[in-house]
């Protein structure tokens, strides 16, 4: 077994598998260290030097795939991306379609991507600093499960102006000066402390009506955490009202679709509608 180690970058992984086929040497001898496997098959296998003879001709538009899909953190995160480029530069190219088994594992990965790329789109919430205070206007905290920040971050650029800010994760943060987009990719504890442990000024405000736009009759959980996954509840200021409210929904007021304060009021009650069924009497 042929042990490699990536460090988790694309471009590493592409000088690598670049080699291996030169090589042509097979999927199944080779894997990358942060997939956890290295010691455990560890082995005494010579390695060869320098490019080999085989000169593989591999498609942009599979490049561009490999690259996306490489941002999915799980197993075989690398093995896969060889092997779908192994079949593909000897000619199958059905690896890269869904049809296939192995292109259906990488599509799906890549739509998993997709969606947490969406997540962070959806879910950060950033908090306004005084302006007396150096660094970023904005900070954001967020944990996605892929390495999509880096990529999936630049949506922000155009939507907040010159304004400078910040998202901090467990793993990497980036910091908009107003000008360059700084990625790093082991966050700064500095960044990181910021991001979590800044008071937001409006958070009573905000809190106040989420929980009167939360509309209990409309209410579907299943729905709503597909579109709203519990993992994030615990970063979003509302998350805290979130299980409250789906039960007093359970409790109640998912009859009438109104907070107590509302149904309460004085006014006439609209009854619910009689449905008769006909009765054929011939």
């Amino acid at each position: 077994m042929i042990n490699l180690d990536c460090d988790d970058l694309f471009d590493t992984w592409r000088q690598q598998a670049r080699w291996l086929l030169s090589h042509e040497i097979d999927p199944s001898l080779v894997s990358w260290a942060s997939e956890g496997v290295s010691d455990l098959f560890a082995s005494d296998v010579s390695v060869p030097e320098g490019q080999g003879p085989f000169q593989a001709r591999i498609p942009r538009a599979l490049l561009d795939t490999l690259e996306q899909a490489s941002r999915y953190r799980g197993d075989q995160r690398w093995s896969l991306l060889y092997e779908v480029l192994w079949r593909v530069s000897h000619g199958d190219r059905t690896a890269m379609m869904a049809g296939d088994k192995l292109g259906s594992e990488l599509q799906r990965r890549i739509k998993q991507v997709q969606r947490e790329a969406h997540h962070l789109h959806a879910f950060v919430r950033f908090i306004e600093r005084s302006a007396e205070l150096p660094g970023p206007q904005y900070v954001a905290w967020h944990e996605p499960a892929h390495d999509i920040l880096h990529s999936a971050s630049e949506h922000f650029i155009g939507r907040m102006g010159r304004h400078r800010w910040l998202i901090a994760t467990p793993r990497d943060g980036v910091y908009y000066d107003g000008e360059q987009l700084i990625h790093q990719r082991q966050c700064p504890v500095k960044w990181q402390q910021l991001a979590q442990n800044v008071d937001d000024p409006h958070g009573d405000l905000w809190l106040t009506y989420y929980s009167h736009i939360f509309n209990p009759a409309r209410l579907n959980e299943k729905v709503m955490q597909g579109h709203l996954p519990t993992r994030f509840w615990k970063n979003l200021p509302e998350g805290e009202l979130i299980p409250g409210l789906i039960t007093q929904a359970r409790m109640g007021k998912q009859q009438n679709g109104q907070a107590d304060g509302i149904a309460k009021r004085a006014g006439k009650q609209i009854g619910k509608r009689k449905v008769v069924a006909a009765v054929n009497v011939e």
